[in-house]
């Protein structure tokens, strides 16, 4: 939270003969000018002109309410406690907050303002405790000091103090009002909501669930999906492996979306095309960055030979009558001497920023990952691909260039059964599979012919009256492909959805060109 954003707090009470006054303001001076202290700042806006705002009328009361003015922004929650002990039978308040009008998340002070004009409705319908200050000091005269301690009377003007002091500091306060009543204030900042969930997203943690003292959520969906998610399964693949329902299991990834707990990417894919945005620039000009990515994208190497020597001394302890065999301990030294030969050192090799900054520039539109991987196979060593692109787009400095699959001649829309299955039966002859020539049939066209009984997706010729079980299972692919091809589906979708390779599905995809005029773009 940004420090020192509320500039300043005042309590403001409609008088039945007085009219709208502040009675305290912290600080002294900000909102009308104060006769016992002498302030350099003039006030932060004109109160005379916005005290219709501040009390406004009773149907405006008990709701929280925010305008602008001067370049501040302010936040009130004006309350109308309706009463017979009153004058006038009513009590009107306002507890007031002002921040800067450039401030972005001034929904969290509002929170705040609705949370303690509450408390204070309360405080004073079961005790009197704003009311009662009136009736004992004088708090109506300007010309008299107001400036009590707690227990010395001005409870609210301390409460003003309180809770400037602490919001700006620490983001939260704790005001003991009585034995019995405390005041708890928290700013909690405002999240935008979460992106829509997908089944192709996979994942990834932003923190270590093993550094928490107590389980993250109670949510039984959530416990069960958490030790899946890896930065590799899918959605989709982490609802069949914890054995949970896909929409629950979406609404939990969702909700630790929301909280920061992970980011979702894309399913990670040797064939997929990766490219550098322009927020390339910031990473090779920022050497934390680069230093954090060479230590996330290191592979750890293990010295193999030193393990086997270790179990062999092991074995001499064991069996050391059988260990001392001429034969088998000349054996076993050259076994260790050639594994030690062939085994690089147990300290991994650092990887230098130009080597990150060469690699990741060297990704561009048109080449897959894996032409990419064959090019730069020296400069690879020792480096996660899959760890590279990550740590690429979870900064993002690197995004994937997804393949969609666009139909340019739309179909028409199919008849219904009951009429295509009537308007089929009356041109057949009686146990024949021809068909009758008639007025109602048309020489058909290429548009129509595509669509029909007698011809598949693709151009090919089918039988209307007898259709086989390949010609109805090809149709219903054909059906289920088509929903795919208005160019909002990437490829990582449809293959989730249908649950077949991507091979697979590019060439049902590329089966369908022929009749619907499917292209394959990029982007």
């Amino acid at each position: 939270m940004p420090t020192r954003a509320i500039k300043a707090i005042f309590y403001t009470r409609f008088h039945h003969e007085k009219g709208t006054r502040v009675l305290h303001q912290v600080p002294a001076g900000s909102i009308t000018p104060s006769l016992l202290e002498v302030s350099l700042d003039p006030p932060l806006f004109p109160f005379s002109s916005l005290t219709s705002y501040l009390i406004p009328t009773q149907q405006f009361c008990d709701r929280l309410l925010t305008f602008c003015s001067n370049h501040h922004r302010i936040i009130g929650y004006p309350v109308c406690i309706r009463e017979g002990k009153y004058s006038r039978n009513e009590f009107i308040f306002n507890f007031a907050v002002v921040v800067g009008e450039s401030e972005r998340d001034w929904a969290c002070y509002g929170e705040v303002v609705r949370k303690l004009g509450r408390l204070l409705r309360g405080l004073e319908e079961q005790g009197g405790v704003l009311s009662r200050e009136e009736e004992v000091g004088d708090v109506w005269n300007d010309g008299v000091e107001k400036k009590m301690g707690w227990e010395g009377g001005s409870r609210v003007y301390a409460l003003c103090e309180m809770v400037l002091e602490d919001l700006n500091n620490y983001a939260e306060c704790m005001i003991p009002i009585d034995d019995s009543n405390t005041i708890n204030l928290k700013l909690f900042p405002t999240r935008p909501p979460p992106p829509p969930i997908h089944t192709y997203h996979v994942p990834v943690l932003t923190l270590s669930l093993s550094s928490l003292s107590s389980p993250i959520s109670s949510d039984l969906t959530l416990n069960r999906i958490l030790p899946y998610i890896n930065g590799v399964n899918s959605i989709s693949r982490i609802a069949s492996l914890a054995d949970t329902d896909l929409s629950l299991t979406r609404r939990a990834v969702q909700h630790l979306v929301y909280y920061g707990c992970l980011v979702l990417l894309d399913v990670f894919s040797f064939g997929a095309i990766y490219a550098p945005t322009a927020e390339i620039s910031g990473f090779v000009v920022d050497d934390d960055v680069k230093d954090e990515c060479a230590r996330y994208v290191q592979v750890p190497r293990f010295n193999i030979g030193a393990d086997l020597k270790d179990k062999e001394q092991d074995k001499e302890k064991r069996f050391g009558s059988e260990t001392n065999d001429p034969s088998s301990s000349s054996l076993a030294s050259e076994t260790t001497t050639s594994t030690d030969a062939n085994t690089p050192a147990p300290d991994a090799h650092t990887i230098d920023h130009t080597t990150l900054i060469t690699l990741y520039t060297s990704l561009r539109q048109g080449l897959p990952l894996k032409s990419w991987i064959l090019q730069n196979l020296p400069a690879l060593q020792g480096v996660d691909v899959r760890r590279l692109i990550t740590f690429g787009i979870i900064k993002g400095f690197l995004y994937r260039v997804h393949k969609y699959a666009v139909a340019t001649t739309s179909p028409l829309p199919p008849a219904p059964p009951t009429s295509l299955a009537t308007s089929t039966a009356n041109l057949h002859e009686d146990g024949s599979g021809t068909i009758k020539p008639g007025f109602a049939l048309h020489r058909p066209s290429s548009t129509t012919l595509a669509h029909s009984h007698g011809v598949d997706w693709a151009g090919q010729q089918l039988s209307a009256a007898h259709p086989g079980p390949d010609d109805q299972g090809h149709t219903e692919n054909a059906l289920s492909l088509l929903k795919f091809l208005d160019g909002m589906h990437c490829f990582d979708e449809m293959c989730t959805e249908l649950g077949l390779p991507e091979k697979v599905v590019e060439g049902k995809v590329r089966g369908l060109g022929d009749g619907l005029g499917v292209v394959l773009i990029q982007r």
